[in-house]
């Protein structure tokens, strides 16, 4: 069950880095609400973080959602932010998935 909401954890990582890319585009009271959500968003993934932690080892629950947060805003940037898409960012974030689902894979 830790892992799951470590993966919930991570998504909320994805959210607060999504809500501050929109706060940099916002402004006026849009950019506040932006903010808000920032601040909403990082709560929950640490509150999550810390609980999930407490059965799962710390290096490999901290890499794994750092990597979640990671992967996840990469492609939101690619596919919201319009950020480029070419071979070598994939290829990255293509060994940094794998790299997760190892970390996964070989902790007990």
């Amino acid at each position: 069950m830790n892992w799951v909401i470590l993966l919930i954890a991570g998504l909320f990582e994805v959210a607060f880095a999504f809500c501050l890319g929109k706060a940099k585009e916002a402004t006026g009271t849009d950019m506040y609400l932006w903010y808000t959500g920032f601040f909403i968003c990082s709560a929950v993934s640490f509150i999550l973080l810390i609980k999930a932690m407490q059965t799962i080892p710390i290096g490999t629950g901290y890499a794994v959602w750092t990597g979640i947060g990671a992967v996840g805003i990469v492609l939101v940037g690619i596919f919201v932010f319009k950020n480029p898409a070419n071979f070598w960012r994939i290829f990255f974030i293509t060994t940094l998935v794998g790299s997760i689902v190892g970390l996964k894979a070989v902790t007990h």
